[in-house]
Order: structure tokens, then C-alpha cells, then sequence
């Protein structure tokens, strides 16, 4: 399923290259080329007018879907990396009997990070690395929780195609005190994810591999 594609503009000012329709709703600064200079990673959310609705509690809320522009800092202008529209929910998703999860981008030694919070229910993220012209998915983790508690952790490095499951034992457990037995297994994968191709985040199966 593919995104949108990738570009060469170059430009001064972060504004230039948000699309017609949408708007800025986050956005974060950190090397991701190890240049030394703080490239820029912005949240965009699109503005469609349809797409606020009112939810289930009688609250109006805005469902519009939010992407991604990744833009590389050279000197001093821009440059257009990788670009994906409309790959993220909404944050005001109804998440059932949960709250949706909270989206926010990290920086890792050059890599980009992005990470969803579950609260007291763990986290999952993924982990790019600009490579070959565009930004690939080579990591995952996740933590399931109950609290404090971590019941379950997910490992998985598409480089050396490996995976590590980390599964606690101690019932009683409470933070801190957990009991892991480690399993490592090989996974199969031909080519690396490109952020670019994502349709949609919460549609990735990391069960497959």
C-alpha cells in the first residue's frame, strides 16, 4: 500500500511545504543525517470540514488524519526527504474502552522514532534510518503492561532479522520485581519498509514476522 512520494524542493521557510488542506499540528527537531545541523520533523493534520463529527459522548470532535513531512537541513533552507499525508489516525480516534494511543517523535543516534503511548498499557514504536535515499523501517518494540507490571516485550531488528520476546513469569509482580524469559527467534523480510509506503500505521502487522 503506497504513500505519498518523495521530492527534491528545497526551501527557507516550513511552510512551504505543507499541502493545500492541511495544517501544522506538531512539529520536532533533531539530526537525522549526522550533519550536526537539527533537521525538522512536522505532524501535519488535514482540515476537511467533514471530518468533524460528533462522537459518542455528544462532543464534537475533528477525525481529519494527520501525516508526516520529513525535511533535511542543509545550510540554511530545507530539503524535502519523505513524505506521507495522511498515514496517522486522527488523535481524537475513539479508542473503545481505552483512550487512543498518544503519537509523539523521538531522535535516537541519527534515527527517527515514532512512538505511541498506551499509559498504563505499554507502548509501541518504530524506528527509521535514512538509508538509501529514503527513511526505512529497520526496529520495533513494544511493552504490554498492566501498570506498572510488564507482562510481555517485543524486540525486532529488520537489519540482522531478529526477534526477542521477553515474557515475565512473576505473578505477583509488582514493577520493578518482573521475571523474563527470553526467546530469540529468525524472521524472514525481502526489503525494508520505506516510511514513504505506509498507509496506515495502525493497519502494520508486526505478528507476521
Amino acid at each position: 500500500m503506497l504513500g505519498t512520494s518523495n521530492s527534491q524542493a528545497q526551501h527557507n521557510e516550513l511552510s512551504d511545504f505543507i499541502p493545500d488542506g492541511y495544517v501544522i499540528f506538531e512539529k520536532y527537531f533533531g539530526d537525522l543525517n549526522k550533519d550536526e545541523q537539527d533537521d525538522c520533523v512536522v505532524i501535519i493534520k488535514n482540515t476537511d470540514k467533514k471530518n468533524r463529527v460528533i462522537n459518542r459522548f455528544d462532543k464534537k470532535v475533528d477525525r481529519n488524519r494527520r501525516g508526516v513531512i520529513i525535511l533535511l537541513k542543509k545550510e540554511n533552507s530545507y530539503h524535502l526527504a519523505s513524505k506521507n499525508h495522511n498515514c496517522f489516525s486522527s488523535e481524537n480516534e475513539d479508542g473503545g474502552v481505552y483512550f487512543a494511543p498518544e503519537l509523539w517523535i523521538d531522535f535516537n543516534r541519527g534515527n527517527l522514532i515514532i512512538h505511541y503511548s498506551h499509559g498504563r498499557y505499554g507502548f509501541w514504536k518504530y524506528i527509521f534510518r535514512f538509508q538509501d535515499s529514503a527513511f526505512r523501517l529497520i526496529g520495533y518494540d513494544s511493552s504490554s503492561n498492566h501498570g506498572p507490571v510488564i507482562n510481555r516485550e517485543t524486540s525486532i531488528n529488520f537489519l540482522t532479522k531478529k526477534k526477542l520476546i521477553r515474557e515475565n513469569t512473576n505473578e505477583n509482580a509488582e514493577g520493578g520485581d518482573e521475571t523474563f524469559i527470553e526467546t530469540w527467534y529468525n524472521i524472514e523480510i525481502d526489503s525494508l519498509i520505506k516510511l514513504s509506503e505506509i498507509k496506515d500505521f495502525d493497519e502494520i502487522d508486526m505478528y507476521i514476522y
